[in-house]
C-alpha cells in the first residue's frame, strides 16, 4: 500500500511538470537569496559584505530518505568608487537533488555588478541603477544503479533483482561540465522615511548549455526569464508592509510568487526586527491553465548584522490530497558586515 502511495504521488508529480530536468530549483523565500534571483542584485545591501545560505527540502513527508533538497551559498563584497557610485563582486553555488536516483544539478557562478547612483543626494530619494552578470560552470548527474526496470522484477520473491541486466541502453551518469551565463539589470529608490521600492528582470542559461547525458540527444537547458518588484512601505515609527510580486518563464513552465511581510522593529541602535508574513505560489499545469500551488507561511529575526528565516509550503494543489498538503521546509541565513565607515543608508534590505 505504501509503495502505491509513493508512485501515485510520483506520477502526479511528473504529470504537473514538464522536463523537470531543463528547469531549475527555486526557493519560496526567494527575496532572502538575491544572488539566485537577479545578478543584478549582487551588492544591492548595506555594508562591506554579505553572505547568504539556503536550504530547501521538499515532500519529505513521502519520500522518507529521497526529498527533494536544495542547498544554496553565496557571498558578495562591494566597494563605493566616485560620485556615490559602487562596483561589487560575488560567487555562488547550488546543490539540488531529486528523488531515489538521486538527478543532481551542481552549479558555481562568478558575478560582478555596477551600481549607478541616477539621482539623490542629501534629504532627497536616492535612485539607483544596477546591472551584472554572471558566468560560471554545471554539470547534472543520476545515479542509474538505484533505479530498477521490468526485466528485473522477479515474480517469485516479488522484488527486483539488482543484480539482472535491465535491457536499457544508459548514456553517462553526468553530463560534460557546461558553461552557464545569466545576466539582469534592476532600478531601485530608498525613501527618506526608510521606505523603498524596486523593480528587476534577469534572464538565466542565456547561451542554453546542453545537459544531455545521452549521446544521441541534444537536450538544453531552457532559458530562464524572470521579473520581481516590491519594496517596504512604512505604516509607523516601528510598523512596515513588505509586499513582492516574482514572475518566472522557463520553457512550458510559468510560475509567479506574490504575497507580503509585515515588519516590526524596535529601530534601536542594537536592532531587533520580526517579520512574519504569507505568500502565494501560482503555475501552470500543462495546457490547463494556471492554479494555485502551494500557500507559503513565513517568519523572520533580524538583529544587528544577522537575518534569519524560516518558511513552510503548505500545498494548496491536487497534490495535498497525496501528501496532506505537508510540502516544503525552508530555512535562510544572511550576515551582513559592516562598512569600515557608518553612512547613509543606500540601498533596501530585502
Amino acid at each position: 500500500m505504501q509503495k502505491l502511495f509513493t508512485l501515485t504521488f510520483l506520477a502526479l508529480v511528473l504529470c504537473s511538470s514538464q522536463r523537470l530536468a531543463a528547469q531549475d530549483p527555486r526557493f519560496s523565500q526567494y527575496y532572502a537569496s538575491p544572488y539566485n534571483l537577479n545578478p543584478a542584485m549582487t551588492g544591492v545591501f548595506n555594508g562591506e559584505w554579505r553572505t547568504t545560505v539556503n536550504y530547501r527540502d521538499q515532500w519529505n513527508s513521502i519520500l522518507n530518505n529521497t526529498p527533494f533538497r536544495t542547498y544554496s551559498v553565496s557571498g558578495e563584497y562591494r566597494r563605493a568608487t566616485a560620485s556615490d557610485d559602487y562596483m561589487a563582486f560575488g560567487i555562488g553555488a547550488m546543490h539540488d537533488e531529486a528523488g531515489t536516483a538521486r538527478y543532481q544539478q551542481n552549479k558555481i557562478h562568478l558575478g560582478f555588478a555596477f551600481l549607478k547612483q541616477l539621482s539623490g543626494g542629501r534629504n532627497k530619494t536616492e535612485h539607483y541603477l544596477s546591472a551584472g552578470a554572471q558566468y560560471g560552470f554545471g554539470q547534472h548527474s543520476i545515479d542509474w544503479g538505484r533505479l530498477w526496470f521490468s526485466r528485473q522484477f522477479d515474480n517469485g520473491t516479488e522484488q527486483p533483482d539488482f543484480n539482472a541486466g535491465s535491457g536499457e541502453n544508459f548514456g553517462n551518469g553526468n553530463t560534460p561540465l557546461f558553461s552557464d551565463f545569466n545576466a539582469g539589470l534592476m532600478w531601485y529608490a530608498v525613501l527618506e522615511n526608510g521606505g523603498f521600492f524596486y523593480l528587476g528582470a534577469a534572464g538565466h542559461h542565456l547561451n542554453e548549455p546542453k545537459i544531455s547525458m545521452m549521446e544521441t540527444n541534444q537536450f538544453t537547458l531552457y532559458r530562464r526569464w524572470s521579473g520581481h518588484f516590491g519594496g517596504q512601505l512604512p505604516l509607523s515609527d516601528v510598523f512596515s508592509l513588505l509586499p513582492g510580486v516574482q514572475v518566472m518563464k522557463q520553457g512550458p513552465a510559468f510560475e509567479t510568487d506574490f504575497g507580503m511581510n509585515v515588519r516590526y522593529s524596535n529601530n534601536d541602535l542594537d536592532e531587533l526586527a520580526l517579520r512574519a508574513g504569507a505568500w502565494l505560489r501560482l503555475g501552470n499545469k500543462l495546457d490547463k491553465g494556471i492554479h494555485a500551488d502551494a500557500l507559503t507561511i513565513v517568519a523572520m529575526i533580524e538583529r544587528n548584522r544577522w537575518m534569519i528565516g524560516a518558511s513552510y509550503d503548505l500545498t494548496v494543489s491536487s497534490l495535498a490530497s497525496v501528501n496532506n498538503s505537508r510540502g516544503a521546509f525552508e530555512l535562510s541565513l544572511t550576515y551582513f558586515h559592516p562598512e569600515k565607515r557608518r553612512s547613509k543608508v543606500t540601498c533596501p534590505r530585502f
